[in-house]
Formats: C-alpha cells, structure tokens, sequence
C-alpha cells in the first residue's frame, strides 16, 4: 500500500477534527476553486461520509470579474461528478454594500453561505481558510491599530442564525493544501485578486512573504499564535460585556452612568453591541466609531451626534445616549 502524502494527512486530519461522528447530518463546502477550498472539499468528501455526514458545496459567484459565472459552474460540475451533493451556484450582488469591497464581497459570500445551509438543513458551512490567511489577517488588524478582538483573528468556529461556519484549515499551511492538491489529482484556480494591488489583502499577502523571508517561516506560525492568545482574551472580554449591556435598563437609551462606571475595555464592546442592536451593518462599524461614541460618555463637552454607518445617528441627551435622526458629524470622517 503506498504511503499517505503528508500533505493529504495534514488536511484529513485537520477536517476530522472538526467533524465529529454524527448520522446523517449535512455539511456545505464553500468552494471557490482555489488550492485551499479545493484540497478543503475533496478531503470533507473523503472523511465527511465516514464520519457519518452528508456533504454538499456551495460556490458563490460575486459577479467582481469577467467569466466568473463560468468559473463557478466549472467548479459545481467537479463537484457533482465527485458526488457532492446538493451543489449550489449563488450570484451575489457586491456593488452598494457599506465597507469596502473586500468587506462588502464577505458580507455577501457569508449571508448567501448562511441562507443556502439553512434551506438545505446544513449545520455548517466550512470554509478554507489556511494559517496564511489568519496570520495575514492579525497583520491587518495591527496596521489598523485593532484590538483583542481584531488580533484575535478568524474563529475556528463561529455561529451564525443558527449554521456553524467552521475553518478547519487554520493550524494548515497554503503549501500544504497546494500540495494535497497535487498528490490529489485536482488543479486549483489562480483568483487575479489575490495578486491586485486594489485589495488591502493583496498588501498583506505580499508583507507577510518579506517578513517570513527575513525572519524565517515562524513568523506565520507565531502570529497565528498570537490570534490563539488574543481570541481566549477577547472572548472573556466579550462575555463580561455581554453581561454588562444585559444590566443596563435602556428603557430611556442607553444610560451614561452605567457605562462611565465600566472599565474602558467592556465600555468599547458594549457600546459596539449596542449599535449593531440598532442596525448598524457589522462589517461596517470599526473602531473609529466607537471611540466617538465613547467620546460622548468620557469626554462629553456638548459635542453634536455621531453619525454611524448605515445612516444611523446616536447623540447624547441629558444622561442617555439616544437614536436620533436629521444631520450628524460622519465618525469615520
């Protein structure tokens, strides 16, 4: 019997530790054809059914290049051939989201993920994201001066209405799964943008290479680590303040001297709780945007209302920070 590629038992492995034995459960691949979804779907459809799940794929088409339609239906026929089932083609519409374009192309891909699961009785959707990408990602967040929870990177598991979006690949290099793919037989698509200069991605990408040229191949693993450490931190940190805006009696708004008393690092998530509670888009409101509504709890000097995107409005009124509506000052200007 010929020896298992290392490559190809990193991922299986990686993907079994994610998928517990169930019976007759279903799971989605989300497969854009690139090395990492594609060595990621092959290797669920190897280990999934003998695990005891059903696996389908899922492709979404952000309609962003030319002869992306084509592409996706390329890689939903792979997979019907190799018995994924059900296989599904989802146009998203990108253009007139808030945030940027790799911001508003996530937000797009994630929602149309989610509602594909929940129609198809899928309790999760895994994703391909490699130690690159999250370590590519605590790089992000440290040049736009984030927090825990920024350096905490991309969970391994996150909840979403209900559908677990799950990465198995974070602790598998891209080289591995570039690897699997070859001594697997598939051929990855090469996306255009993950070498365009437009996306701040591409930056990072090109960043983490010189650093690990200069520094050596740990430098990828240690900031992996570092999102490990940051996210145990972040989710105390999260639970607290979550306990935290459930004591505040927002009847009236939210209420100031409830939040002076809390300690700036809770005050930061409930604040940032409490305007995605008013329809704030998520990927939309940043740091920048707390910290003037902090303003108006810690360095209230009369200042007008903070404008929020999703052209949310929140002022300061007597002792209460409100919903408001007519003009307000831009907190991302």
């Amino acid at each position: 019997m010929a020896a298992l590629d290392p490559a190809v038992a990193a991922v299986r492995s990686a993907v079994r530790s994610q998928l517990s034995p169930t019976r007759d459960e279903l799971v989605l691949v989300a497969c854009s054809g690139g090395a990492d979804s594609l060595a990621l779907a092959a290797t669920a459809a190897f280990v999934g059914p003998r695990r005891g799940w059903r696996v389908g794929l899922s492709t979404v088409d952000h309609q962003l290049q030319p002869g992306s339609a084509e592409r996706a239906e390329s890689v939903a026929g792979w997979a019907v051939k190799e018995g994924f089932d059900p296989v599904i083609v989802q146009p998203v519409t990108v253009d007139g989201r808030p945030g940027g374009p790799e911001a508003a192309a996530r937000e797009a891909r994630y929602e149309a993920l989610v509602a594909i699961a929940r129609e198809h009785g899928a309790s999760r959707v895994l994703l391909g994201h490699t130690r690159e990408d999250q370590a590519e990602t605590v790089l992000l967040a440290l040049l736009r001066g984030g927090g825990a929870r920024g350096l905490a990177g991309m969970p391994v598991q996150r909840g979403v209405d209900g559908v677990s979006l799950v990465r198995p690949l974070l602790d598998v290099s891209r080289a591995q799964t570039r690897a699997a793919c070859a001594a697997l037989g598939l051929r990855p698509w090469e996306d255009p943008h993950n070498s365009d200069p437009a996306y701040r991605r591409t930056h990072a990408r090109a960043l983490l290479e010189a650093l690990s040229e200069s520094l050596g191949p740990a430098v990828v693993v240690n900031l992996a680590r570092t999102a490990t450490l940051a996210g145990q931190d972040a989710e105390l940190l999260d639970a607290l303040a979550a306990d935290a805006f459930a004591a505040l009696d927002r009847t009236d708004g939210l209420p100031v001297a409830g939040l002076a008393t809390l300690p700036a690092a809770l005050r930061g998530r409930v604040l940032h709780t409490w305007v995605l509670a008013l329809g704030c888009p998520p990927t939309a409101v940043g740091q920048v945007h707390v910290e003037a509504l902090d303003a108006l709890v810690t360095g209230w000097h009369g200042q007008g209302p903070v404008g929020l995107p999703g052209g949310i409005g929140v002022a300061r009124r007597d002792a209460y920070l409100i919903l408001c509506s007519g003009p307000h000052r831009d907190a991302s200007v």
